[in-house]
């Protein structure tokens, strides 16, 4: 079976971006941010004194010196470096660079607020990163679900249900029967709602929106539910054990490391390997190529023996299952019970970080370990008690994907096939 390849190892043609920069915009917002930090965060941590960042926690085997910086010099500094980007992009052009200098340049403006927040005060950064980490657990989840189906052709907005449903079959089997079989009840219910989408596109044809509206309006609906009257009645169906943190010997004590990747539960160690093994299914392997050319060209695909509706009925399958997963962790790998719309639109999220990834399983990782850092950042600065509002904080994951999916990540172009029905002649 050959099909047309690309360099970058996707099939056949493409549609046009659904997302692009904005060239003329990028030179002078980073010329206004340069100003903007210089202004806020230089003029506002000045004679504040240093900030502190802890690296290690006071039980670590293995400590490591608190990092000081001075925190007016850094803003300025990155002030500079903002303003310097600016002009040479109004002067010369990043062109393919660009997405890179514009990433670089947020992480610069978050590290310059971080450094403004902490001035004259301490911070453990080990922490921030250990619950970044934790919190992007559900959103690449979501985005890996998606990416699976979407890969095949069929668009997931019912990934949002899939995880709301994973999290309450986690909590009602989890109390009955122990954490582990409510793990598997999780991964069922998602196996079941994402061969309910499969049926509903594929079978019936119904608009692949429309579907994952209605699978999302019913999950939220039936939940809700039986949350309002049976839980509220019976709370011993909704106290699910938590799973706990896996102390690893070794690497485990290893400074920032070992608190951050290891030390963590089985959902961050399984988000990390369903992330490799969905990379290594789609592009490593037969199946993955015949997935990806399904996602491209669905009559290529047919004309070449690949059965389309099979492997779309299984890859939807399989993205259930991951969705359902990553629902457990809300209830079974967080606080133990489960509470009407709980995912708190995490799901949608998922599917940003898909776009940002590039619809690529270390893409949505990374994209994921950015908004779980933005979700985590604005409860740490709470703590310290920033003269930001808490309503502006807690919209920070959200300012994030606005941000990154509006035309800011560079061109992010689906597989080609995304949304339309197939039909075999």
């Amino acid at each position: 079976m050959r099909l047309p390849v690309s360099p970058a190892g996707d099939v056949a043609t493409r549609p046009a971006a659904v997302a692009g920069p904005l060239p003329s915009l990028l030179g002078p917002g980073l010329l206004a941010s340069g100003l903007l930090t210089a202004a806020v965060f230089g003029l506002g941590s000045a004679g504040q004194g240093p900030s502190v960042f802890r690296l290690s926690r006071p039980n670590d085997p293995l400590g490591l010196p608190d990092l000081a910086v001075p925190a007016d010099l850094v803003c300025y500094g990155v002030a500079i470096v903002l303003a310097v980007l600016g002009a040479w992009q109004m002067l010369h052009g990043f062109r393919r660079r660009r997405s890179l200098v514009l990433g670089a340049s947020m992480a610069l403006v978050v590290a310059a607020f971080m450094v403004w927040a902490t001035a004259g005060k301490s911070f453990s950064l080990t922490g921030l990163l250990q619950a970044s980490v934790v919190h992007a657990v559900p959103i690449a989840l979501a985005g890996i679900a998606g990416l699976l189906s979407e890969r095949v052709a069929v668009m997931n907005i019912a990934v949002e249900g899939m995880l709301l449903a994973g999290a309450f079959a986690g909590a009602l089997v989890g109390s009955l029967l122990g954490g582990p079989l409510g793990l598997v009840a999780a991964i069922a219910a998602g196996a079941a709602l994402g061969l309910v989408l499969a049926a509903l596109v594929v079978a019936c044809r119904v608009d692949q929106i429309i579907a994952g509206v209605v699978v999302n309006i019913f999950v939220l609906g039936a939940t809700s539910y039986v949350s309002s009257q049976v839980f509220s009645q019976h709370r011993a169906l909704n106290n699910a054990p938590v799973f706990r943190a896996i102390d690893v010997p070794l690497l485990g004590d290893l400074p920032v490391i070992g608190p951050v990747l290891v030390q963590q539960t089985l959902f961050v160690h399984g988000t990390l390997l369903i992330v490799a093994a969905s990379s290594y299914y789609l592009f490593r392997t037969r199946h993955g190529l015949r997935a990806r050319s399904v996602g491209e060209h669905p009559r290529a695909a047919d004309t070449l023996g690949i059965d389309v509706h099979r492997t779309q009925y299984l890859n939807v399958a399989l993205a259930g299952m991951v969705a359902g997963f990553g629902g457990a962790w809300f209830t079974l790998g967080s606080v133990g019970r489960f509470d009407s719309g709980m995912t708190g639109g995490l799901g949608f999220i998922g599917l940003a970080a898909m776009i940002f990834g590039r619809w690529r399983p270390l893409g949505v990782l990374f994209a994921a370990l950015i908004f779980g850092c933005a979700d985590s950042l604005q409860q740490k600065l709470a703590i310290l008690k920033t003269p930001i509002p808490s309503e502006f904080l807690a919209m920070a994951p959200y300012l994030a994907t606005i941000v990154l999916v509006a035309g800011l990540v560079g061109r992010a172009r689906p597989p080609a096939a995304i949304g339309k029905s197939y039909r075999r002649q």
